[in-house]
């Protein structure tokens, strides 16, 4: 041990990385070929496009805002489709534009989650 350095000295704290987005949503478009449930089979694609769409159109995307990204199989086909809301980790099921477009302006815009489209905790695959 140097002399510079005393035993009792506190470590340098470690500097907490800050998100380089706010939210991040995934959206699962997973296909399977062999006639199982998938989300691709709902209309992923298309909200997920909707979803980037709006993200884009009310000024919510890019760094320290939003990302809409595309996901393989996230395991919840139960209750397909879905997507799943981070840092939160909440998980959505929707079934038409307006779900997406709900979930966009209160959650992702304001941070508020919508219960009604919450996806049941027991839904797995």
């Amino acid at each position: 041990m140097s002399s510079s350095t005393s035993p009792n000295a506190a470590p340098a704290e470690a500097a907490v990385p800050t998100s380089y987005y706010e939210r991040h949503i995934f959206f699962c478009l997973n296909q399977r070929s062999n006639g199982e449930a998938c989300c691709a089979d709902h209309r992923a694609q298309e909200s997920f496009d909707r979803c980037k769409a709006q993200v884009k159109a009310a000024g919510l995307a890019g760094p320290g805002k939003v990302r809409v990204n595309k996901a393989g199989c996230l395991d919840r086909c139960a209750g397909g489709p879905v997507a799943v809301v981070y840092p939160e980790a909440v998980w959505y099921s929707y079934v038409d534009e307006s779900d997406i477009d709900e979930i966009v302006e209160s959650h992702l815009k304001n941070g508020q989650v919508v219960e009604r489209l919450l996806t049941p905790a027991h839904l797995g695959r």
